[in-house]
């Protein structure tokens, strides 16, 4: 397994990264409290969920007592059943998305572990904001207003040292991956991150950076919105419209194969036609040479 790296970012604030690229593998963040540590998101497998509980463990001198899921998606979300006397918090949405998720088929990916690790409903849920004191620190989890990466995403913010958890609001050097949410959702969310005015952001896959992330991801969003709009005009299907295109300075994210989920919900959007996922997901497979799928959990 690649090294993940505990990075403190503040007195009493964390960052838990792991390697960019591949599916299933996600960053992490900590918020000690007096109590026990808040921790914004867990990992997919329990290899990845032990080594992440151990390492901040080490670093802090505190378990964790309290989860903050910043979405559904099982990278996000697994670990939960790890830390069973942790309370999980939630927009209210996540608990009726845990329950529609589906298994992707398993020549999709390649091989992995997931262990005995599943994800937990939410014990607290909240429909705009919910604050937390810890500390010095005030933590404000929000629901950025709609659909955005997914129906019940959520970000972290920090307001006292202005540390903002994006979730997948944020992909840093990855394709961002748009099947489960909306484009101009998503769009729409970022304005209210660049709103903060942060000083460190921490995404949901990749390396910390600062508030240019934000313009990144919303630069490759107005793309695929565009070129999803030129590409139905003509006729193409999303895989079809994959194919043909010119990524242009996006041709260096990991993971290039989302490009046809992403096409698919924003021609879901245009037509207002749910996207059905295991469509997606066979025809990521077909575009990336009809082989699996980089999974690294």
């Amino acid at each position: 397994m690649s090294t993940a790296r505990a990075i403190r970012l503040a007195d009493g604030v964390w960052a838990y990264v792991q390697p960019p690229g591949g599916w299933m593998v996600n960053n992490m963040g900590v918020v000690e409290t007096s109590i026990g540590n808040i921790s914004i998101d867990t990992t997919s497998t329990e290899r990845r969920m032990r080594a992440y509980l151990r390492t901040m463990r080490e670093a802090t001198g505190r378990d964790l007592r309290y989860i903050i899921y910043t979405h559904s998606h099982p990278d996000h979300s697994n670990g939960a059943s790890m830390v069973p006397d942790a309370d999980v918090i939630a927009h209210r949405e996540v608990a009726a998305e845990l329950q529609r998720l589906q298994p992707v088929p398993s020549h999709v990916f390649t091989p992995f572990v997931q262990g005995n690790i599943r994800p937990r409903p939410p014990t607290v849920v909240f429909d705009d904001s919910l604050t937390l004191h810890a500390g010095s620190h005030t933590v404000r989890i929000v629901h950025p207003g709609g659909t955005a990466h997914t129906k019940g995403d959520a970000y972290v913010w920090l307001p006292e040292t202005r540390v903002l958890f994006a979730g997948d609001l944020i992909f840093h050097g990855g394709t961002p991956f748009l099947m489960s949410g909306s484009p101009r959702g998503w769009l729409a969310a970022l304005e209210g991150l660049r709103a903060l005015r942060p000083s460190v952001v921490v995404p949901g896959h990749g390396d910390i950076g600062g508030p240019e992330l934000i313009d990144e991801v919303a630069d490759y969003l107005r793309f695929v919105v565009e070129a999803a709009a030129s590409a139905r005009a003509r006729g193409l299907s999303p895989l079809q419209a994959a194919r043909q295109l010119d990524l242009a300075r996006f041709a260096g994210l990991l993971d290039p194969e989302r490009i046809v989920g992403n096409l698919h919900q924003a021609y879901g959007e245009l037509d207002g036609t749910p996207v059905d996922p295991g469509t997606v997901f066979q025809e990521m497979y077909e575009f990336n040479g009809k082989r699996p799928l980089e999974c690294h959990a």
